[in-house]
């Protein structure tokens, strides 16, 4: 077979494989262009599913009547000039390849009207870029791009197609998300002549958390922390739910670099580090984040649909983005700005998503400075004893504290009683808290114990006989490099071979531990990510089940000063909103849920 050149439809047709997957690719493409352009608002009207009629009509500045026939083109992009620009893109499209890999596999009509033009003008294609003659036509200032009978010429690829209820659910969730990376832009949906959704522009930042109820729903942002971090150069902003609001599906996790809709694995990794000591098993956390850098710092052009990026210095990224949720979902406390009324049901891993019943919840993390605890006892009965010591009350065991001017200074309130030798009933002066006693303790256990942890010199067990560990050549040249990194977490290492390595000594917590296999996983993690948190939460699951087996057991009656002791160190304790398992420790009903409850005022 001799080379020969392509007919261009075939070699648009070749790059829709990689760019138009379904009609969702193609409103992904379109809007992205409608974002370039400036537009202020955008209306997207489907059919089918998409399928029958794509049709995306903006306010923007428009394309010249001398660029339109070049716009159905391949690779002939306004976005991007040089190698100079391609490596610090700050447009949505750049590659030149959306619109005639649209045109090869449906009809397209391209109408559109500049700033500076008194006319509009349009051009039909067919993916052959033949007979492009611009055409004078009615229309406002912007672009419509009108795309129908998606893969009409390409039948094998139209089988492919799902059912019209899916095709629009993709289109529908596309929107969504592309929508609140757009807060200024003003969208419109509509699907078979009927409008699914009218989002206005949102300047302000009530107006943005209005939106964001629109698409996650209500619960939400009143389960909520807003993000606002920076450092090193990097800016993260809005907003991630608590733990205790969590999905058992990972659908409702939106992440933005500069603008882009974008999926990383690297994104995904430190924000399961960072709930991975408050979320229950099997659970997911909900957010909306948008992580602003130097567009030199990274390469959009990773992925042909721009999908996935790839950062300059991934490490640097991936524990910014660590520390900002992690540091963000610690400071939220009682009384502080970032306490707002939660409401929702309290749901375990195994319930419905469904909210079958109204009840007020407040499940959230607390942190302090620093611990206040300087100590563990050595068992539940001194720790209890403790506790009488450092809140001391009045001589009779059930006397209430004098609450006046401490309201302030015990959002959780004062113990009234312990229910079913369980649960602490406590008054505030908003409602009432009901607290698991154990599970609180258990979190404040773990809590002291990892810090108690983290602030002593680790201590080392050498190994009577050393682990041999093999690996591939490169995990051993990076055990080498990191010698020092394993040597701060206790892990005595060396090369013994091309592809084996040898642990002479490891942390005593850990020896019981399968050693070999914990170094490799680290060292797979600093391959991947440049960094590794794994020795940590070993120690961290040993840790605390320490703390479960030396925290308040139930049925045990605890005496009032007892139970205040334990809400004041919850107050000042880090995450205590939730045990170590990822289970609330409190929910709360204020006076207006329990007049709801008994009609009054009604």
């Amino acid at each position: 077979m001799r080379i020969r050149t392509l007919p261009s439809q075939l070699v648009n047709q070749i790059a829709a494989g990689e760019v138009v997957e379904r009609p969702a690719s193609i409103v992904k493409e379109l809007l992205e262009n409608c974002f370039d352009a400036n537009a202020r608002e955008i209306r997207i009207d489907i059919e089918q599913g998409g399928i029958k009629l794509i049709r995306i009509r903006d306010d923007g500045c428009g394309i010249h009547k001398d660029d339109l026939a070049l716009a159905l083109s391949r690779h002939a992009t306004s976005k991007i000039a040089s190698l100079k620009d391609l490596e610090k893109v700050t447009s949505m499209g750049f590659r030149g390849e959306a619109l005639p890999s649209i045109s090869s596999v449906s009809k397209l009509t391209l109408t559109s009207r500049a700033i500076d033009e008194e006319y509009a003008w349009v051009v039909k294609a067919d993916g052959t870029e033949a007979d492009l003659e611009p055409q004078p036509a009615p229309h406002p200032q912007g672009t419509t791009v009108e795309v129908r009978d998606l893969f009409y010429n390409t039948p094998a690829r139209r089988k492919f197609l799902k059912t019209e209820k899916t095709e629009f659910s993709h289109i529908e969730t596309l929107i969504k998300r592309m929508a609140l990376g757009r807060f200024k832009t003003h969208f419109v949906f509509s699907h078979n002549q009927r409008e699914i959704f009218d989002l206005r522009p949102a300047d302000s930042l009530v107006e943005q958390e209005q939106r964001i109820a629109k698409i996650f729903g209500p619960a939400f942002i009143e389960n909520a922390v807003q993000i606002d971090f920076q450092s090193s150069g990097l800016s993260l902003t809005g907003w991630v739910g608590l733990p205790a609001f969590s999905r058992s599906q990972p659908d409702l996790q939106f992440f933005y670099v500069n603008g882009r809709l974008i999926k990383d694995r690297l994104v995904t990794h430190a924000v399961k580090q960072a709930y991975q000591d408050v979320l229950y098993h099997g659970r997911h956390p909900v957010f909306s984040l948008y992580l602003q850098l130097d567009p030199a710092l990274v390469d959009v052009n990773a992925h042909p649909a721009k999908l996935e990026v790839r950062f300059r210095d991934s490490r640097l990224v991936h524990d910014f983005l660590f520390k900002a949720l992690h540091r963000s979902l610690a400071d939220v406390r009682p009384g502080s700005q970032e306490h707002r009324e939660a409401s929702g049901v309290v749901t375990s891993a195994s319930e419905s998503e469904d909210r079958t019943q109204e009840v007020v919840q407040k499940s959230f993390a607390y942190a302090a400075p620093e611990p206040r605890q300087t100590s563990l006892p050595l068992s539940v009965e001194e720790e209890i004893q403790a506790y009488s010591k450092l809140y001391p009350v009045s001589d009779r065991a059930d006397a209430m504290p004098q609450k006046s001017s401490e309201e302030q200074d015990c959002p959780l309130g004062f113990a009234v009683a312990h229910l079913h030798n369980i649960f602490i009933l406590s008054e505030t002066a908003n409602g009432i808290i009901l607290v698991d006693a154990h599970a609180a303790h258990e979190r404040v256990t773990y809590e002291r114990l990892k810090q108690q942890f983290q602030d002593s010199v680790v201590v080392t067990q050498p190994l009577l006989l050393p682990v041999t560990v093999k690996v591939g050549e490169k995990e051993a040249e990076i055990s080498e490099q990191n010698n020092e990194l394993f040597g701060s977490l206790g892990f005595e290492l060396s090369r013994t071979g091309p592809e084996s390595i040898a642990i002479r000594s490891v942390p005593s917590i850990l020896a019981k531990t399968d050693v070999g296999g914990l170094v490799k996983d680290v060292l797979a993690d600093i391959i991947e990510y440049g960094d590794s948190t794994r020795i940590q939460e070993k120690a961290n699951e040993i840790l605390a089940s320490m703390a479960c087996h030396g925290s308040v057991r139930a049925q045990r009656r605890l005496t009032v000063e007892e139970m205040n002791a334990l809400l004041r160190d919850m107050e000042k304790t880090e995450r205590s909103g939730q045990c170590n398992h990822g289970r609330p420790t409190w929910v709360e009903l204020s006076i207006k849920d329990l007049d709801k409850f008994f009609m009054r005022g009604q």
